[in-house]
């Protein structure tokens, strides 16, 4: 007698059967091992570099967003964009494959990531609860980072380094509304309802998702890591608090505009910022 595959249940989707859970199991890691486990895992070799290479952490920097082909503004536009566009291709994965759940409760819930709450459904409630917490997680983050960068726990970050060009600042708000979705859509949303399924418990699927988000910035440093774990908790409690992922989407693209612009404009100009 042939044994049916273990089966769990999404309580997102009102007890609906989900897939086997290791068929789960392995499509969550091939969207990890093509998106942000990579980034974790190349994240922890740089901070290795880092650690082993003479002089501070301080005395060291990472650069965020630099040109992709120095004296070549055209050509260096098509690489930006390139990579813009590329870093986005697991978003649509996930897209995707939440889209595939089947039952009534996935439909009822919404298609693909409606179902985590990417959409424009609430645009009001989204950007005014988005906007309040780039006000108080960005403020905090940045006194953090300065304090981390003064101890030596951290790396100089240079959010920018592209030429002065027309391109510059759309592209640098381009690139911080795809770390955005990237980010929130795949370490959060997507994360968190895979782990649900495969029976994690909450505490450990918030562990999880903030110690993975802090993974992947190590390459900032002690304090960069540390900083992203907290971040992490914070979201991961408001996404359950609101069933919506687009306020930190919101949220997470007003810090990296303001940041990426912020230090395009202030940097050499004020002698509290930390630069290269």
């Amino acid at each position: 007698m042939r044994l049916r595959p273990e089966r769990t249940t999404d309580p997102a989707d009102g007890g609906e059967p989900a897939p086997p859970r290791r068929v789960l199991r392995r499509e969550l890691l091939l969207v990890l091992a093509l998106s942000l486990g990579a980034s974790a895992v190349g994240a922890l070799i740089s901070f290795t570099g880092v650690v082993t290479r003479p002089g501070g952490l301080s005395d060291q920097a990472a650069t965020l967003n630099g040109s992709r082909a120095p004296g070549r503004p055209w050509l260096d536009l098509a690489w930006q964009l390139f990579g813009i566009t590329t870093e986005l291709v697991p978003v649509l994965l996930v897209a995707h494959l939440l889209l595939r759940e089947g039952g009534a409760g996935a439909a009822s819930a919404g298609p693909g990531l409606r179902a985590i709450g990417f959409d424009a459904r609430r645009p009001r409630s989204d950007l005014a609860r988005g906007a309040v917490v780039a006000a108080g997680i960005g403020g905090a983050g940045l006194l953090f980072y300065l304090g981390a960068h003064a101890f030596g726990a951290s790396l100089t970050v240079v959010p920018e380094s592209l030429p002065e060009v027309w391109w510059k600042f759309p592209v640098l708000i381009a690139s911080a509304v795809q770390n955005a979705v990237l980010e929130e859509v795949i370490v959060v949303g997507y994360l968190l309802r895979r782990l649900a399924q495969l029976g994690w418990s909450p505490g450990r699927a918030l562990a999880a998702s903030a110690l993975l988000r802090g993974s992947y910035h190590l390459y900032q440093g002690v304090g960069g890591f540390l900083g992203n774990v907290a971040m992490g908790v914070v979201f991961v409690w408001l996404y359950r608090r609101w069933g919506r992922v687009m306020p930190l989407v919101v949220a997470h693209a007003l810090i990296d505009i303001v940041a990426f612009t912020g230090y395009a404009v202030l940097a050499g100009r004020v002698d509290w910022l930390p630069t290269a």
